[in-house]
């Protein structure tokens, strides 16, 4: 018998975070909201099996969340087009156009990458965790943090420094 009050108390507690998550990944705020919306739908409907254990729910519900992502974009993958240049870069003056930069520089990375970065620095997972929660090994998580890393202070150049002092 599913139990329908945990449910909804564990999604009341995790959509906004699970949005926020799926923004981050996405950056499209309805895409995010629909992302959110499939998570949990999936959730419901594994509910039993996911709170029967003694994991975190959440743990599970970004994973559901990540291959949401990836299937859509896998989807829309032949609707995509794509630009021989990127469009030049604003100076980053005030939080909100540094916060711009930042998630700026974050979409130019694989989703893969992009993952890591936030699993690893935004939620702040540990490289084990990162690695249990993407289904790879923990020296996969390393070495791509670390391309990903160089690739944000690549692509950012000198408003690094407005963003990292």
């Amino acid at each position: 018998m599913r139990d329908d009050a945990e449910f909804t108390a564990f999604a009341e507690a995790a959509a906004l975070r699970l949005r926020q998550i799926a923004y981050l990944m996405c950056r499209d705020w309805h895409l995010a909201q629909d992302l959110t919306q499939t998570t949990l739908t999936k959730m419901y409907v594994a509910w039993n099996r996911v709170n029967r254990g003694d994991g975190d729910p959440f743990i599970y519900a970004r994973k559901i969340l990540l291959n949401a992502l990836i299937d859509h974009r896998r989807r829309r993958s032949s609707s995509e087009l794509t630009a021989d240049q990127l469009p030049e870069a604003a100076r980053a003056a005030d939080p909100t156009d540094v916060r711009l930069t930042l998630l700026g520089a974050l979409a130019l990375l694989p989703r893969r990458s992009r993952a890591i970065v936030l699993l690893r620095y935004w939620e702040d997972h540990s490289v084990a965790v990162t690695a249990e929660i993407l289904g790879v090994k923990p020296s996969v998580v390393k070495s791509q943090s670390m391309r990903a890393l160089a690739t944000l202070r690549e692509h950012l150049g000198e408003d690094r420094e407005l963003l990292f002092g």
